[in-house]
C-alpha cells in the first residue's frame, strides 16, 4: 500500500471517527439546550410582539439570530468533517488509476487531509466571534486546499483514462 493510500484511508478513518465523535458530543451535550435557546427566544419575540414591546422583539430576534448561526455551523462542522473523510476513504481506495507521479500523490493526500481539518476547524471557529476574519482565512485556506488536491486528483484520473 503506497504512502498516499495509507495517508488518504487512515487519514479518512480518523477523520471520520473523529467527527462522528464530535457529532455525538455536540447532540449530547450541547444540541438540545440550543434548541431551547432558539425555541425561547422566538417565544420571547411573540410575546414581546404581543405586548407591543419592540426593544423586546429586536432583542429575541437578535439572541435567535446568534442561537441560529452557532447551531448551522456546529452541524455543518460535523457533516464536512465526516463527508470528507468519506471522500478521502474512496480516494484511497482508487487511487492506482490516478496517473500521477507518487510524490505528488503523497503531498495531494497531505493538502487533502490537511485541508479536510482545516476547513471544518475554520467554520467551528466562526462561532467563538461571530464575523472573526482569521476564522474565515482558516475555513477559506481549509476550502482551498480541499479544492486544489482534488483538481490536481481529478486531472490525474482523467490523464490515467486519456
Amino acid at each position: 500500500m503506497s504512502r498516499a493510500r495509507k495517508l488518504l484511508v487512515f487519514g479518512g478513518i480518523s477523520l471520520a471517527v473523529f467527527g462522528m465523535l464530535y457529532g455525538l458530543h455536540y447532540a449530547v451535550f450541547v444540541e438540545h439546550q440550543t434548541l431551547d435557546r432558539m425555541g425561547g427566544s422566538l417565544a420571547e419575540a411573540f410575546m414581546g410582539a404581543a405586548e407591543g414591546n419592540v426593544l423586546e422583539v429586536d432583542r429575541a430576534v437578535d439572541v435567535y439570530a446568534s442561537t441560529k448561526y452557532n447551531y448551522v455551523r456546529q452541524v455543518d462542522v460535523h457533516s464536512h468533517w465526516i463527508g470528507l473523510a468519506m471522500l478521502m476513504i474512496v480516494l484511497g481506495v482508487a487511487l492506482d488509476g490516478v496517473a500521477l507521479a507518487e510524490r505528488l500523490q503523497v503531498w495531494m493526500a497531505v493538502a487533502l487531509l490537511t485541508g479536510s481539518l482545516v476547513f471544518p476547524l475554520g467554520v467551528v471557529l466562526q462561532t467563538v466571534r461571530h464575523g472573526a476574519v482569521w476564522a474565515s482565512m482558516l475555513a477559506i485556506l481549509g476550502s482551498g486546499l480541499v479544492t486544489v488536491s482534488l483538481a490536481v486528483l481529478a486531472w490525474g484520473f482523467i490523464r490515467q483514462r486519456a
